[in-house]
């Protein structure tokens, strides 16, 4: 038998423990190759697919993760594979093998395993490329299908970059069992184990982190870039001390708990998992991490999705509109022209707007002077713009007072403090206004140089606008549509209905709505690959851990049943233990990625709750059957058992 003959058989005799390092390794080749054969695609490459060079920017910085990701988890399972194997190198070393051999033998597994993630990853890749082709295809709109291609830069760039990714691993791993002493190979698995003792102090300073950063993600919206930072580093620290102290102390005080410490196999399973978690507590900290990570994008991704149309509507709350400058200007654009198209189309106006009002430089609350301008408008314009529109209460504004519209909603952020003083200059004549505040969400589409509204009495209103020429004046116009998402071939239809020359001045949510939806469409396909190629490394990492403790605890568990334990009682304790492995990341996980919703929630000034507790959902479920998965594997490797 020749080493390639031995290294063989060590796989397959071994292949419980590899089996979900392989498909994690083949799930990140099939995602990186899928990635990579749309930007290499023949026609991306040469421009047939006009609107494909955000999604290839999109796709090569998710290529770039992948590999960084990629690279970690490797490094990962590498020595969690090796550290399962150190007693069979001190013996082979004992027989007389050297220590280059061992090394030898190794690179043939290792690199073995890599290859048939390579091939298998890139076979399901090209499998799957067109469905994702198409998908992609849909989301952009082609005219076509984009068609089924293999490029040659793809396939040579994944299989020169995970193969690199496998060799550089492997040496790694060689460099650390060339390393090692006979003796400490031999007794790696028999290292005695210390009672885990708990800081006083370090569990504090887990309360105290955790306290901070949650503190802090639940109350921040105005300075959540400065704080960001802060938050993230108090969490992930207040996590690790969660896993290394605090979660000791909780289990010394579970045995405490007389009633409950010594009730049927509870003293077993609550001893066993003291030492269990602590032996494991850096790598749930990993996944706990990775599990707020993977919770607060897709997350995040979702909400975007979902919200999209909300925050379009938001910024431009008529699907048409036009502006006129100047009264009794020759007319541009015809209103009733478009009211008379609409309707041959079949489509019914929800609401109709016609405001006039005047542009005038205005300062926001920490800007410099005069470096913004807003629409001047009428209370009674406002009012009437704002009818039927959720989050646009009505305005009573008294004389020498005004109200700043703004139309994106931005939390707690303050663009105009309530008492500050503005003035405003007409044609020589100043009227100082004592400002009320602002208001978000917008109430008609602003599209030139105004960033907002500025909405005064009616009767100051009228005596501004007597000072103002006919031809600085601005007359908007804008039509809201009943059930506008089902006419878009109408909209567009009565766009090129307006003379070309005239065409630019009309504004269509429409022409937003294409190309916001695809954009939302296209960056959730995107995040959902990554986010299961995410979950799928994390839970294997805790599939690791556990076959690297099987032959430990198929001793324990033989040595319980040698004293009169059942098997039921055993298995009913192996239950417990996994499935807290498995649980406390979720726990820890949505907790993390719940303050990060509020965060969010405070940002946006929207409820993202019902979206959070849905992409929760999905991970607890996907997390549950694949413990389902890893127990039955573990089981079934239980010699006692």
């Amino acid at each position: 038998m020749n080493f390639r003959q031995l290294a063989l058989k060590n796989i397959q005799g071994n292949w419980h423990r590899y089996v979900a390092f392989f498909l994690s390794s083949a799930f990140s080749v099939m995602v990186f190759y899928m990635f990579g054969s749309f930007i290499y695609h023949p026609d991306v490459v040469n421009g047939h697919i006009i609107a494909a060079s955000l999604v290839k920017q999109g796709l090569a910085a998710c290529q770039v993760l992948i590999v960084v990701f990629s690279f970690f988890f490797v490094l990962y399972a590498s020595f969690a594979f090796l550290k399962t194997r150190k007693k069979e190198f001190g013996l082979l070393t004992l027989f007389g093998m050297t220590r280059s051999q061992i090394c030898r033998l190794m690179f043939y597994e290792q690199m073995m395993i890599g290859l048939l993630s390579i091939g298998v990853g890139i076979g399901a890749g090209m499998l799957f490329s067109k469905l994702f082709f198409l998908a992609i295809g849909r989301l952009l709109q082609t005219d076509s299908p984009i068609r089924f291609a293999v490029p040659p830069q793809a396939l040579l760039q994944t299989v020169v970059g995970f193969l690199a990714l496998f060799l550089a691993m492997t040496l790694f791993a060689m460099l650390s069992v060339g390393r090692s002493q006979i003796i400490a190979l031999l007794r790696a698995a028999k290292q005695p184990k210390k009672p885990p003792v708990a800081s006083p102090w370090l569990t504090a300073l887990a309360v105290f982190c955790l306290g901070s950063g949650y503190y802090l993600a639940f109350t921040t919206s105005k300075l959540i870039m400065v704080l960001m930072l802060p938050i993230i580093f108090l969490t992930v620290l207040g996590t690790y001390f969660l896993f290394t102290q605090a979660s000791v102390a909780i289990i010394r005080r579970l045995q405490s708990m007389t009633g409950l410490y010594y009730n049927r196999t509870n003293l077993i399973a609550i001893s066993q998992l003291a030492f269990k978690i602590k032996d494991n507590a850096r790598t749930l900290f990993v996944v706990s991490v990775l599990s707020a990570v993977i919770l607060t994008a897709s997350g995040t991704i979702y909400v975007y999705y979902k919200n999209a149309d909300n925050q379009l509507v938001e910024q431009f709350p008529n699907t048409i509109s036009f502006t006129e400058q100047g009264l009794g200007a020759s007319k541009g654009i015809d209103p009733d022209k478009i009211k008379a198209a609409l309707a041959a189309e079949g489509a019914s106006l929800k609401k109709e707007v016609k405001i006039t009002g005047v542009q005038v430089p205005l300062k926001l609350h920490g800007s410099r002077v005069s470096d913004t301008t807003a629409l001047l408008i009428s209370e009674a314009d406002y009012n009437r713009a704002a009818e039927g529109i959720e989050y646009a209460a009505p305005l009573q504004i008294r004389p020498g007072h005004a109200v700043f519209s703004y139309p994106y909603r931005m939390g707690d952020v303050v663009l105009m403090e309530k008492g500050s003083q503005r003035t405003v200059q007409l044609n020589g004549q100043t009227w100082p206004l004592e400002m009320d505040g602002q208001v978000t969400g917008g109430v008609i589409n602003l599209l030139d140089e105004a960033i907002g509204l500025l909405v005064v009495n009616d009767g100051e209103y009228a005596s501004m606008m007597g000072k103002v020429p006919d031809d600085r004046k601005i007359v908007y116009y804008g039509f809201e549509l009943d059930r506008w998402q089902d006419h878009l071939d109408t909209v567009a239809k009565v766009k090129k209905s307006v003379p070309e020359e005239q065409r630019k001045q009309l504004f269509t949510r429409t022409s937003v709505y294409a190309s916001s939806k695809q954009s939302s469409s296209l960056t959730l396909l995107i995040g959902l690959f990554v986010s299961f190629l995410f979950f799928v490394a994390s839970a294997s990492m805790l599939y690791f851990k556990l076959f690297t403790e099987l032959q430990e605890d198929d001793h324990q568990y033989r040595a319980l049943m040698r004293i009169g334990m059942s098997v039921p009682e055993i298995r009913r304790i192996i239950n417990v233990q996994i499935g807290l492995l498995f649980l406390l990341p979720v726990v820890v996980g949505a907790a993390h990625a719940a303050f990060a919703y509020k965060t969010l929630a405070n940002l946006l000034s929207i409820n993202v709750w019902s979206y959070g507790t849905l992409v929760i959902s999905i991970f607890a479920v996907l997390q549950f059957g694949y413990f389902l998965l890893t127990r039955r594997a573990y089981m079934g490797q239980m010699k006692s058992l």
